[in-house]
């Protein structure tokens, strides 16, 4: 017996001293000192044993234990440790080397023109109001003194989903839905995407964006859309910046005018920005139709107002001096980084 686990030891010892991974040393255990190992059935053999012989065999057995779980456990360590040094060879950082940067977001041109044109309007004590991308022609068109004649309602200019539904030229349906509320006074802007049957070039698109005001009040006249304009231009093209109106034609507005501001290149001398005029065109205003005012639900005889439309991409266009109205749409990072 004693010579049996003599070759045990032997042979569990160069098993171990053979192994190459944890899980090869686990089925080492398991084949030697599990419940079906070969110390267990040693143990199990004891009733074969003389009497007077089991507790040597028995003394036997705990000391080849011992030993082999000794030797498992000191081979367990060492292959801890070899396992460990080779994860750091594989994971090592070389302090020394520049760090990767992550890649920030950016404003769009457009949202920072957008940004610094809400400013400007809510420090007047403008609301900033939103409505649907897809609108009723009731809204976009009959309300706004469009009727369906007009020539803005051909399918060449406009996007029509049914005969009734559309996809908004313009922000003003947002207006219309303001004054039928009937709640006065009002003083807002409404910021928000258009679209128009346009061919993509240089200044045109498809979907723009546009920013519309809307003020209607007891007592409103010319005088106050021109000081409001004013305000609006100085602040966020420059202190120097001049304005002027030249007579126009809407259907909602009733006189109306196309707004024009001093060249901020030249400061009105003339300049290829401006084609040598001196004068840049910005947006289009009027004091709101009567019948805009009545079709919507507003006394004309009581309440009196004015509206504009100002094009956000020409703004920012302008602002930042971008010669090309698609550069905003491509989203070349080293385009925006530059804004």
């Amino acid at each position: 017996m004693k010579e049996k686990l003599e070759q045990i030891k032997q042979r569990a010892m160069e098993e171990i001293q053979a192994v190459d991974g944890m899980d090869k040393l686990n089925e080492i255990r398991v084949a030697f000192l599990g419940k079906k190992g070969e110390l267990t059935k040693v143990l199990k053999s004891m009733k074969d044993v003389p009497p007077e012989e089991r507790p040597k065999v028995g003394q036997f057995v705990n000391e080849t234990r011992t030993i082999i779980e000794e030797a498992l456990e000191k081979e367990k360590k060492l292959l801890a440790a070899k396992i460990r040094e080779e994860k750091m060879k594989r994971e090592v950082i070389d302090v020394t080397l520049p760090a990767t940067r992550k890649m920030m977001g950016h404003r769009h041109p457009n949202q920072i023109a957008l940004e610094d044109l809400e400013r400007v309007f809510v420090g007047m004590g403008y609301e900033v109001v939103e409505g649907p991308e897809v609108e009723y022609d009731k809204y976009n068109f009959e309300l706004l003194n469009i009727p369906a004649n007009h020539p803005a309602k051909d399918e060449q200019d406009t996007f029509y989903i049914t005969k009734d539904i559309l996809l908004r030229t313009q922000t003003s349906p947002v207006q219309a839905r303001i004054m039928e509320t009937g709640r006065m006074p009002i003083r807002v802007i409404a910021p928000g995407r258009v679209f128009r049957s346009d061919e993509v070039d240089a200044t045109h698109s498809p979907s723009f964006h546009q920013v519309e005001g809307l003020v209607v009040d007891k007592g409103i006249t010319f005088a106050d859309l021109k000081g409001t304009l004013q305000q609006f231009a100085t602040e966020f093209f420059g202190p120097e910046t001049k304005v002027k109106f030249r007579p126009h034609h809407f259907p909602f507005t009733e006189p109306s005018a196309e707004v024009d501001i001093t060249c901020f290149k030249c400061g009105g001398k003339g300049c290829r920005m401006c084609k040598g005029s001196g004068w840049i065109e910005i947006l289009g205003c009027g004091m709101v139709h009567p019948k805009v005012l009545r079709d919507c639900g507003i006394d004309p005889e009581v309440y009196s107002g004015f509206a504009f439309g100002i094009g956000l991409e020409r703004v920012a266009l302008l602002k930042y001096e971008i010669d090309d109205m698609r550069l905003l749409y491509e989203n070349d990072v080293r385009f925006l980084n530059q804004f």
